[in-house]
């Protein structure tokens, strides 16, 4: 764990969080993403708690971690942010009082920030129609990473698997006859999710026309590529989505947003919350029932534009 600019480290403080890191992976099955920012707010509550008097996680107390949000608060940061830092704290101190790290948790009276029940970007189905359009366009001129790029924005809106998920499948998770789709989601949990045909197709033309003009030795099983051919990561999908989307003049997107939109429109045409739970592998229906006030608030204003009281 590296220090706050012009707070000393203390090495009590790095293996502390390095057993912390070690549980989460071994037994928290979260993403390294997770883990890292886990990291980041512990060590942001260290550099806190030090320049408050307090030498370091082990001499943390209640007062010090509710200052430090409101710090964060006063800084007008995300009550995203909030609620992250705030389950980063109670996670890690919940962990080192069971282990006997510390004596006592201090963030057991600690009030959860709750995050903000706004969605990212929902596109409209002609509008993702459009960026898929231009995608596939865009593969004409056979550049294997626009055929990857294709393909890779096909199976995100058809799956609504999350970024990082798709960057982990390997080319046996996926199942082109039975048209599926096998996903390690959080928590290690797996699920089969299905794949229409317009994604099969992109998909096809990956496999057959651009993976094999990618590939090295050293590229694995992994289903996506980079130009140098390793597998592929989150930050070159994200380039792929806002090139594309800004070619098609759509609204800008990330590729979550895609996430956001499958799960509308599968609620627009009728499917189930169990089912696009599912789908998206939420462990927790409270999480997927958020779309219901998406496709609620969509049909309202459709109402209301088109209706001649309304």
């Amino acid at each position: 764990m590296q220090a706050a600019a012009g707070v000393r480290e203390t090495g009590a403080d790095t293996a502390l969080v390095d057993g912390f890191v070690l549980h989460l992976r071994a037994q928290r099955g979260l993403s390294e993403h997770t883990i890292r920012a886990y990291v980041s707010d512990l060590r942001d509550l260290a550099g806190h708690a030090r320049r408050h008097g307090v030498d370091g996680l082990r001499g943390v107390d209640l007062a010090v971690l509710r200052g430090w949000l409101a710090s964060m608060a006063a800084a007008e940061r995300s009550r995203a942010t909030l609620a992250r830092r705030g389950a980063a704290v109670r996670t890690f101190f919940a962990w080192a009082a069971r282990t006997g790290k510390i004596g006592s948790d201090p963030a057991l009276r600690l009030a959860s920030a709750r995050p903000s029940s706004t969605l990212p970007t929902v596109l409209s189905q002609d509008s993702a129609a459009d960026l898929l359009d231009v995608a596939r366009i865009r593969a004409d001129d056979e550049d294997p990473v626009h055929l990857r790029d294709w393909a890779a924005l096909e199976l995100l809106y058809a799956t609504g698997v999350r970024v990082g998920e798709l960057c982990r499948t390997d080319v046996d998770d996926l199942d082109l006859g039975e048209r599926t789709l096998r996903v390690l989601g959080k928590g290690g949990k797996e699920r089969v999710v299905p794949v229409g045909e317009p994604a099969v197709d992109a998909t096809r033309a990956w496999l057959g026309r651009g993976r094999p003009a990618l590939a090295v030795d050293g590229s694995g099983p992994a289903l996506f590529l980079g130009r140098r051919g390793g597998r592929v990561d989150q930050r070159q999908l994200r380039t792929a989505v806002h090139e594309v989307a800004g070619a098609a003049g759509v609204e800008d997107v990330a590729p979550h947003a895609l996430r956001h939109s499958a799960a509308t429109h599968l609620l627009e045409g009728g499917s189930d919350l169990r089912s696009v739970q599912e789908v998206l592998g939420h462990s927790s229906l409270a999480t997927t029932q958020r779309y219901t006030h998406v496709t609620a608030d969509r049909l309202r204003a459709s109402f209301e534009q088109a209706h001649p009281r309304a």
